[in-house]
C-alpha cells in the first residue's frame, strides 16, 4: 500500500548516499527507503508511533531508526542538503543571509501578563 507521505524512488535517491550503510549483523534490516516512509507517515498525520499502520515496519524498528539517525544528526543533515538543492533550483545563494520569524505567531506571554507571572504567593 502506498501513502501521500511516501517519497517516490526519484526522491528517495537525493538522499541514499548519506543513509548508513545496513549492517550484515542480526536479523535482515527493513529498507531505508519503507523506514524512511514509515518516519514521514508520522511526522506528516501525527499519529502515535504505536498507531503506525501494519504495512509498515513494526513501530518500535521505526522509532528506533528514527532516534539513531537523531542522535547521529542525520536528519540536520538531510536538511541541509534538501536545502541547499531547494534553493539552488531556485537561482538562490544556498546559504540563507535572513531569517524571519512572524511574531504574531509566537505567544510570548500567558493570559495575565508578566503581573501574573510576577505576584508574590502568601
Amino acid at each position: 500500500m502506498s501513502y501521500s507521505t511516501d517519497l517516490t524512488a526519484a526522491e528517495f535517491s537525493h538522499i541514499t548516499d548519506l543513509l548508513p550503510e545496513r549492517s550484515h549483523m542480526g536479523r535482515p534490516p527493513w529498507s531505508s527507503h519503507i523506514i524512511i516512509n514509515a518516519i514521514f507517515y508520522v511526522v506528516k498525520t501525527g499519529c502515535q508511533w504505536r498507531l503506525l499502520p501494519k504495512d509498515f515496519p513494526p513501530w518500535q524498528t521505526v522509532y528506533g531508526y528514527f532516534r539513531k539517525w537523531q542522535s547521529t544528526g542525520l536528519w540536520s543533515q538531510l536538511h541541509e542538503r534538501l536545502r541547499h538543492k531547494l534553493r539552488g533550483r531556485l537561482g538562490k545563494d544556498p546559504h540563507a543571509s535572513v531569517g524571519i520569524i512572524d511574531s504574531q505567531s509566537v505567544k510570548t506571554v500567558l493570559k495575565g501578563g508578566t503581573k501574573a507571572l510576577m505576584e508574590e504567593r502568601r
